[in-house]
């Protein structure tokens, strides 16, 4: 095969031309869909702007026509007026209730007057509904707009209205006027005029406002566009919507306007618009899954030729042998490392059908029959692999252990099996030579154990061995006392009172030798490391057998031993002799730190405390531990940071003859029993350790 060589930028332009050809269909399809969307949108609105302006223009149509026929209307029942009444015009009271009647009826009318032919004002009544809201001087005066309308009377024998005018009230306020006069005729000839006043915003009040929509305002306006009277809307909107019509009435004309509220048109008008921006969204939302997928599938695949990478270098990477065989037991895969473990490449190893090379002669026939019956059983290997020896293409033997998991395909299938093989020999080799060095340590640990005996014997011992050996000169002491002769060169011969001393110190002296028995006892378990055998025992028997040994102390030292047991302790449980021993450990340790000649012996005081604790305080709750707190504090020179950092540490001591085993001791016993120990501080001069030990319900 003959490689061509391509130049970077070469490959870098024909993969950047492959992408623009691939997403500029991409860009161009998303762009007409969206020009479609926007032109639909566009559409939509115009249709829905459209609507609403002729909804407004119908709207508009039916108010007028509805203004023009009770204009109409009220017209025909003026013209009825004057012919209810006789023609004189002396006969006024008939024709002012007629009016008032006519009054009362249409609100919308201000005033009615009657005239005569020279204008004068002859009768007139108003509306029941705004009294006194035309001045005074209307009483021989009238506007010249009216008096041209009835100029137009005289010449055309016919209605006519005048022009509007605004009338002052006597507030300060004011409003818009339209008068209509009518003549009055008595055989062919005009006798007279009847001037009806219209205030224009009580026309619309009581002709438009009932069929008024609440988003809607009507309003009468001149030709020119001046408002005259306006009910305004109660509810406006995003958009106005206006429609005009014009009033063409005998001798005058004005504008009746509507003006329309609305919200911003509806994306959806109708059906169609609706299922065809559907269908838009559908197809835009079609084209960005396309996208999604086609961005996920290329991401797949760039995972997987990394995943592929990744996965090829791990396996060249792995020391662990690797090998996968089919059903019939034919290799379909080894790595690099396994190659290397056998000694043979992959093309000596994959495809073949007859007995592995890597099989020993000697085990070929047991490794094929254990091969065959596992592939008959269907049966898996254990989880924990199994051990087996192969050997290396130059005849080496070595230990593998093995590991094998079912193949399963994409199917779901059980194709085959995958194998781990890991050599072992050098791990053999290895087990061999730890258990040899671990035999050697523990000969080792069995030595130091008996040296750790013998340091917590000697550390145990002294207290019982000082006791016996005080007991011991007490006896000798009471035996050859000089008072017990009657003369200096008598013999001395005991009286009553010292044998009896005698026999309490022998006895004293057998119970100190029963107890070191004891600690031997307790420190032998305590190295072995074995189970305990715990006792229950009272507070009291626990003080009766180390008090007198404190005492004993306490007086050689000067030191005044103060003790504060609370009464109706419980009972402890533990090992009593290793107990002891931490109380008699505290306490000589506490007399030792204040033995110093700084300190005076006024000022020597040791004190013991047993109370129960916090925890235990009151009546605990079932299943709860009861725990007594133990407390020895002293009036010494304390703890430095140097010696607390090492307080605890085995053979660490600050006494020439010390061993450094008392405190490193006392807290394994308490640690042992559950409980704790620590000190702190004992204000304003010394230290008070605590310890806590678990005590029968």
């Amino acid at each position: 095969m003959r490689w061509r060589f391509v130049p970077l930028w070469q490959r870098w332009r024909s993969r950047g031309a492959a992408l623009w050809q691939r997403w500029s269909l991409w860009v161009l399809l998303v762009g007409l869909v969206l020009g479609m969307l926007v032109i639909l949108v566009y559409l939509a609105g115009r249709y829905e702007a459209s609507q609403v302006q002729d909804r407004i223009e119908r709207d508009a149509a039916d108010i007028a026509a509805d203004v023009r026929g009770n204009w109409v209307r009220n017209q025909h029942a003026l013209q009825t007026l004057p012919q209810s009444l006789a023609p004189s015009y002396t006969e006024a009271l008939p024709w002012h209730s007629s009016a008032r009647q006519l009054l009362q009826k249409h609100p919308e009318l201000l005033r009615i007057e009657r005239r005569d032919m020279r204008l004068q004002l002859r009768v007139a009544a108003e509306s029941p509904f705004q009294v006194g809201s035309i001045d005074g001087s209307r009483q021989n005066e009238m506007p010249a707009a009216t008096a041209l309308a009835c100029n137009q009377v005289r010449r055309t024998h016919a209605p006519s209205y005048s022009s509007s005018y605004f009338q002052m009230l006597d507030s300060g306020l004011g409003y818009e006027l339209l008068d209509i006069c009518l003549p009055l005729v008595s055989d062919g000839q005009i006798q007279g005029f009847v001037i009806a006043s219209y205030q224009l915003r009580e026309v619309l009040q009581q002709w438009v406002a009932p069929r008024l929509a609440r988003t809607q305002e009507v309003s009468f306006t001149e030709t020119d566009g001046a408002r005259l009277a306006l009910l305004a809307a109660q509810r406006r909107g995003s958009k106005l919507f206006t429609a005009q019509h014009l009033l063409d009435l005998p001798g005058y004309t004005m504008v009746l306007r509507l003006d329309g509220w609305h919200t911003a048109p509806d994306v959806f008008p109708n059906v169609l618009t609706a299922l065809v921006t559907l269908m838009s969204i559908a197809l835009v939302s079609v084209v960005f899954v396309l996208v999604r997928d086609n961005r996920r599938r290329l991401a797949a695949e760039r995972d997987l030729g990394e995943a592929l990478a990744f996965r090829q270098a791990m396996e060249d990477s792995l020391v662990i042998g690797l090998r996968a065989r089919d059903l019939h037991g034919r290799i379909t895969y080894v790595n690099p490392a396994f190659c290397a473990m056998v000694g043979f490449s992959a093309l000596e190893l994959v495809g073949q059908h007859q007995v592995p090379p890597y099989w020993p002669p000697e085990l070929a026939q047991d490794y094929a029959e254990r091969q065959r019956v596992r592939a008959q059983a269907r049966q898996l290997p254990p989880r924990e692999g199994y051990e087996s020896v192969f050997m290396h293409k130059n005849g080496s033997r070595f230990q593998v252990m093995i590991f094998e998991a079912p193949l399963i395909n994409a199917d779901g299938l059980h194709a085959g099996w995958m194998g781990s093989f890991l050599n072992v020999s050098e791990q053999r080799r290895a087990e061999e030579l730890s258990r040899t060095t671990q035999e050697r340590l523990q000969a080792t640990a069995r030595l130091a154990m008996v040296g750790e005996m013998a340091s917590l014997l000697s550390h145990e011992l002294n207290q019982p061995l000082a006791a016996i050996a005080s007991y011991a000169h007490g006896c000798v002491n009471l035996l050859t006392a000089p008072s017990a002769a009657t003369s200096p060169t008598d013999t001395a011969i005991p009286t009553a009172q010292d044998l009896a001393d005698v026999r309490q110190a022998t006895e004293r002296i057998a119970q100190q030798a029963e107890r070191a028995g004891r600690v031997i006892k307790s420190v032998h378990d305590f190295v072995r490391r074995r189970e305990q055998v715990h006792e229950r025992f009272a507070v009291e028997e626990l003080l009766e057998a180390v008090l007198p040994i404190i005492r004993m102390q306490a007086r050689k030292l000067e030191v005044q031993v103060e003790l504060h047991i609370t009464p109706g302790l419980p009972q402890l449980r533990g090992d009593r002799t290793m107990v002891e021993q931490v109380l008699l450990n505290l306490t000589r340790n506490a007399m030792q730190s204040m033995d110093s000649p700084d300190i005076e012996p006024s000022q020597r005081r040791l004190q013991l405390s047993i109370q129960a604790s916090p925890a235990a305080a009151g009546r605990p709750a079932p299943g709860a531990k009861i725990w007594l707190a133990f407390a020895v504090s002293d009036c010494g020179s304390g703890i430095s940071a140097e010696v607390a950092a090492r307080l605890f540490t085995p053979f660490f001591t600050t006494r020439s003859e010390g061993m450094g085993l008392g405190l490193s001791l006392c807290r394994t016993v308490v640690e042992q029993h559950g409980g704790a120990l620590h000190y702190a501080a004992n204000l304003p001069r010394g230290t008070v350790f605590r310890f806590t030990l678990p005590a029968v319900e």
